[in-house]
């Protein structure tokens, strides 16, 4: 079958390649895949920035149908409509593991970082990963289970009520299943973005978010202020790994506001204003992935439309016209791109 593998560490070394149809072992799941999208990680993976265990098959957002499953795995079977989390081994004794967040356990190997994953005809999961679609999500929406489990997890770690103002920075298609998440909690939510980001502001206003801001054409402080009396937005989610917009959610903040980093920073240092962050009380949240209690809610969430997943798709690609699916992502002409595979 043709894998799109990561050969080596740096910019590029991403190659077409032929590898041996994998067999599920005991415990595993064999799955055909469907769709896989390309996720900001694996831009970054691709230009060097985020390093995986190479060589290795990218792709950990996908959906598919199970073709063979391995001894001891009664809870699947072939035909199930299925996605599957990206974790694929864990040690499952460490405190991480027994408390259920093993998405920090630090021995995990997750698909299409160190094992296989899904830019390839067929992969095998951990039957412990896999889930069952519901009969309203098809193939296109289950492929982008992966980040909306992602965003419902960052959103998990704040505490959002009815009728708060929430602002999502980056209008990517993590930051637009971010504002759909948190407008499903009955929050007031504005996304921000760029001129170059006009294609993705007008899809957030097509899915029903409350503002859309251009920030390069529009006061976005003027307009939170003008939504809380001046006190400042209950939380802010930053979704674009960009240094300047991490400097602006701080300054958009209420006193005793929440502050979310959901998106990835190129290079992982950088300059914060911690005075603001003492001053203002303001309560900072990292979120890495998603873990098991993420997925059935995330699924849910497109199962009974309040997210709107498959609207985000706007390119779909074979996993050889990579180099095509990745300009269309840089150019910001896409807001989410699909791979489907070759034999």
């Amino acid at each position: 079958m043709k894998a799109l593998v990561k050969t080596a560490q740096g910019f590029g070394n991403l190659e077409m390649q032929d590898k041996q149809v994998p067999q599920p072992g005991a415990d595993q799941v064999k799955i055909e895949v469907k769709y896989a999208g390309i996720c900001g990680s694996d831009i970054h993976t691709y230009e060097g920035h985020y390093k995986v265990g190479v060589p290795v098959t990218l792709g950990h957002e996908f959906s598919g149908e199970v073709v063979e499953v391995g001894e001891g795995v009664t809870e699947f079977q072939v035909g199930d409509r299925v996605t599957s989390e990206t974790t694929f081994y864990i040690c499952g004794e460490c405190a991480y593991c027994k408390s259920g967040d093993y998405n920090l356990c630090n021995h995990r190997k997750g698909l299409g970082t160190q094992q296989d994953g899904g830019f390839a005809k067929y992969l095998i999961a951990r039957k412990e990963s896999v889930h069952k679609l519901p009969e309203n999500v098809d193939y296109q929406s289950a492929a982008m289970t992966e980040p909306l489990a992602c965003t419902h997890h960052a959103v998990e770690k704040t505490e959002i009520n009815k009728g708060d103002v929430v602002v999502v920075i980056g209008p990517g298609p993590i930051g637009l299943l971010t504002a759909q998440v948190v407008k499903s909690r009955g929050a007031t939510v504005i996304i921000t973005g760029l001129t170059n980001d006009k294609v993705r502001l007008d899809k957030a206003k097509e899915l029903g978010i409350d503002y859309a801001v251009n920030t390069q054409e529009e006061d976005l402080k003027e307009l939170v202020n003008s939504l809380t009396d001046g006190y400042g937005a209950d939380v802010v989610f930053e979704c674009s790994g960009a240094v300047p917009a991490a400097k602006q959610a701080l300054d958009l903040l209420r006193k005793k506001g929440q502050y979310g980093q959901v998106g990835l920073f190129a290079q992982p240092e950088i300059s914060f204003d911690l005075e603001k962050i003492i001053q203002k009380e303001i309560r900072v949240v990292g979120s890495r992935s998603q873990k098991s209690a993420d997925w059935k809610p995330s699924l849910e969430l497109m199962n009974n439309g309040s997210v709107n997943a498959k609207s985000l798709v706007t390119h779909e690609y074979t996993i050889e016209d990579w180099d095509t699916a990745y300009q269309a992502i840089k150019s910001g002409e896409a807001i989410k791109v699909l791979l489907t595979p070759l034999d």
